[in-house]
């Protein structure tokens, strides 16, 4: 492929979608869609004995607010809301983390009818909370959207363009002589004829995985896609007023 071709086909694909903040948004579709919140993951710390002063669920409301109002502002709608798993913590029933977790489903009940809050089980979603509602799989036209921890067949159909997934909470470690500084990105790459798009993790207080140190990596069965694979893909780094294009992985390493 020419690089004349290549570079048309990817600001084509690069059309369909846009990062907003933490968030990746499909504007023509009207559906945001929101990676790993963990809910829950502070009532772990406090039952570990360390204090956290700020309620994680309420600060997970507070960013989702700023992300709706910046669309709203740009003078387009969110029809359509898709949480890619990991949405609690704990393995177990977690009395606190259930109630943070209904917190959060009753503020986007304010936004979105029910059948429009669309929830996909993650490897750490053992519990349904809402007795039901969480699905393995989404699919909206050419779009899959699931956790990333199995493989779901009907992502590599002929009719599916775009494969969007979280669970491997990616994120770039930036150096100068002062300091080093973590922050959180997208994945975007090519894999078996689709556009596979990662997206970190919405939990505020970690960071995520490097994704350029020189031991990233992961065991096999841990992500749908090969670690040689992924190296391919190119890193979008979230700054605090936009997204910025890092180049391949493997040329980070």
């Amino acid at each position: 492929m020419n690089e004349k071709i290549k570079k048309e086909k990817n600001q084509e694909i690069f059309n369909n979608f846009e990062f907003v903040d933490k968030a990746l948004f499909f504007p023509k579709k009207e559906i945001l869609v929101i990676g790993d919140l963990h809910i829950g993951y502070d009532r772990m710390l406090e039952d570990l004995g360390v204090y956290f002063p700020k309620s994680l669920a309420k600060e997970t409301i507070s960013n989702l607010k700023k992300i709706f109002k910046k669309i709203k502002s740009e003078g387009k709608n969110i029809k359509k809301i898709v949480f890619l798993g990991d949405i609690k913590h704990a393995f177990y029933f977690e009395r606190k983390e259930r109630d943070d977790f209904l917190d959060v489903y009753e503020f986007l009940k304010k936004y979105f009818k029910e059948e429009n809050i669309i929830l996909i089980r993650g490897n750490h979603d053992t519990i349904d909370y809402l007795g039901g509602k969480i699905k393995a799989i989404h699919i909206e036209e050419e779009i899959a959207f699931l956790h990333g921890h199995k493989i779901y067949n009907e992502i590599f159909s002929k009719k599916i363009k775009y494969v969007v997934l979280a669970h491997l909470h990616p994120s770039i470690i930036l150096k100068d002589k002062v300091k080093t500084e973590e922050y959180k990105c997208f994945l975007v790459g090519n894999y078996k004829e689709k556009t596979f798009i990662i997206l970190p993790s919405f939990l505020e207080i970690f960071e995520g995985t490097s994704v350029n140190e020189y031991k990233y990596g992961y065991d096999e069965n841990f992500s749908i896609i090969p670690h040689k694979k992924i190296l391919d893909f190119y890193v979008y780094v979230i700054g605090e007023d936009k997204t910025y294009f890092f180049g391949k992985i493997k040329d980070l390493i």
